[in-house]
C-alpha cells in the first residue's frame, strides 16, 4: 500500500512539474518587464506579414524556414505577423466562421518553424485597411445579411459585426496545429495575440470607440485563453488630452487610455516619419523619431507602467535621395533607445523592424523590405542590438541567482 501511495504521489508531482515546466516557456509580463523562465526577455525582432501565404504552398514554404534561420543567426527573438486574411486572394477566411484549411495550415507551419528556432510569435488577428480584407470586409458582410451600415468604423459596434470577429478570434485561438497538434492557446511559441493591425477610427477621433472595443475584445480574448499576452497593435497616437505628443493628424485612438485597459498587457508603438512628415526633411524627420521614442518610453515607464515594443519601424529607399547609412541611421536611433532604457531596467523592451524578406521575393518588396542576407550594414546593426539586448539579459539573470545565494545564505547562516 505504501509502495501504490508514493507511486500517485510521484505520478502527481512529476505532472505538476510537467506543467511548471511548460507554463514557465509562455512569455509573462512583471511590471515593466517581459519575463521568460523568471528572467527579463527582450524583444528583438521583425515584421513578416506574409509567413502564413508562403507557408501554405509547399514549393514557397522553404522561404519560411529560411527567414527564421536567419533571424536565429542575427539573434532575433520575435516576429510578428498576420493570422487573417479575409474574403479576397488566398483567403484564411471565406465568410464568417467558413475557413480555408490550407491557409491555416501555412499558418500552423510558420508557427512550428518559428518554434524550432526558438523564436516568438505576435499574431495580428485583423486589418484597419482593406488589405487582406480588414474591417471593411467584416462590415460587408454584415450588410449582406441585412445590416444597415454606413462606415467601416460600424466594425467597432456593431453587434453582427463584433460576433463575426469575436468567432475568428476563437477559431485562431483554439485552433490545433495540424503539425504539432498543439491547441495555438496552448502553444508557448506564441507570444502574444495582436487585435487589430493599426486600429484607427476617424468618426470618433477622441479614441472613445476604440476604447470600449479593444476592453471588450481583450477580454474575451483573455476568456478563452489564459496562457498568451494581448495587445491592442496601436500605432502610438494620443487623444485629445495629449495632441502635441501626434503629428499634425489624430486617428480616434488614445496610446494612454488604450493601454490602461487591465486586460492589455503591453503597449506598442509604430514609427513611419518618412510617411508622417512627408515635405520635412531628414533631420526634421530624425528629430521627431528621438522625442517619439523618448515620451512613448517614458510614459510606458510612469504612467502605464507596463513594457512597451516599438512594433514597426523602417526607413523606404523609394524616398528621394535615399542611401542605406539613412536607414542605418533610424535603425540605430530606434534601438539606441530601446538599449538606453533597458540598461536601466526600463521599459522599452525590443523593436521589431518592418519588414523581412527571403530571397527570391521580389512582389513583396515595398520599399521597406529587409533581405537579411544582402543588407550588410543593417544587419550588423541588428546583430550588435540582439547581442546587447543578450547582455543585458544575462546580466539581470545573473543578479537573480546573486540574490537567491544571498538569501541561501542567510537561511544556511
Amino acid at each position: 500500500m505504501k509502495l501504490y501511495v508514493f507511486f500517485l504521489y510521484f505520478i502527481y508531482f512529476f505532472r505538476n512539474v510537467k506543467a511548471n515546466v511548460i507554463n514557465d516557456d509562455f512569455i509573462k509580463t512583471k511590471g515593466v518587464h517581459f519575463m521568460l523562465n523568471d528572467s527579463p526577455f527582450y524583444a528583438n525582432g521583425f515584421n513578416a506579414y506574409w509567413l502564413m501565404l508562403i507557408g501554405s504552398d509547399p514549393s514557397q514554404r522553404h522561404k519560411v524556414s529560411s527567414v527564421f534561420q536567419d533571424a536565429a543567426n542575427h539573434g532575433l527573438t520575435v516576429g510578428r505577423t498576420w493570422a487573417f486574411s479575409d474574403a479576397g486572394y488566398s483567403p484564411l477566411q471565406f465568410s464568417p466562421g467558413f475557413y480555408n484549411e490550407i491557409m491555416f495550415q501555412g499558418l500552423d507551419y510558420a508557427i512550428h518553424e518559428a518554434g524550432k528556432n526558438g523564436i516568438k510569435l505576435i499574431l495580428s488577428l485583423v486589418n484597419n485597411y482593406n488589405d487582406f480584407g480588414g474591417k471593411n470586409q467584416y462590415v460587408n458582410w454584415a450588410k449582406s445579411q441585412g445590416q444597415s451600415l454606413t462606415s467601416d468604423d460600424d466594425f467597432y459596434t456593431n453587434s453582427v459585426v463584433k460576433g463575426y470577429f469575436k468567432n475568428h478570434i476563437k477559431a485562431v485561438v483554439t485552433r490545433i496545429n495540424s503539425i504539432s497538434g498543439i491547441a495555438y492557446k496552448d502553444d508557448p511559441t506564441i507570444m502574444a495575440w495582436e487585435l487589430m493591425n493599426e486600429p484607427r477610427c476617424s468618426s470618433d477621433l477622441s479614441g472613445s470607440t476604440v476604447q470600449n472595443w479593444i476592453s471588450e475584445m481583450a477580454s474575451y480574448t483573455k476568456s478563452i485563453d489564459s496562457n498568451h499576452l494581448v495587445e491592442a497593435g496601436l500605432e502610438g497616437f494620443y487623444g485629445n488630452s495629449d495632441t502635441q505628443k501626434n503629428p499634425n493628424f489624430q486617428v480616434g485612438t488614445d496610446f494612454i487610455a488604450n493601454n490602461q485597459i487591465p486586460e492589455i498587457d503591453f503597449a506598442t508603438v509604430h514609427s513611419y516619419p518618412d510617411q508622417w512628415l512627408t515635405g520635412q526633411d531628414d533631420e526634421a524627420q530624425l528629430n521627431f523619431l528621438t522625442n517619439w521614442l523618448k515620451v512613448h518610453i517614458e510614459d510606458s515607464q510612469t504612467i502605464l507602467k507596463k513594457p512597451i515594443i516599438f512594433a514597426e519601424f523602417g526607413k523606404t529607399t523609394k524616398g528621394p535621395g535615399f542611401t542605406p547609412q539613412q536607414r542605418d541611421i533610424i535603425f540605430n536611433t530606434v534601438y539606441s533607445s530601446i538599449f538606453s532604457s533597458a540598461k536601466g531596467g526600463g521599459a522599452a523592451a525590443g523593436g521589431l523592424f518592418w519588414h523581412v524578406l527571403a530571397e527570391g521575393m521580389d512582389s513583396f518588396k515595398d520599399g521597406y523590405e529587409i533581405i537579411l542576407s544582402e543588407s550588410s550594414s543593417v544587419s550588423d546593426i541588428i546583430i550588435q542590438q540582439s547581442k546587447r539586448l543578450n547582455k543585458i539579459r544575462k546580466m539581470y539573470a545573473r543578479l537573480k541567482n546573486i540574490e537567491k545565494w544571498k538569501k541561501a545564505r542567510k537561511l544556511k547562516d
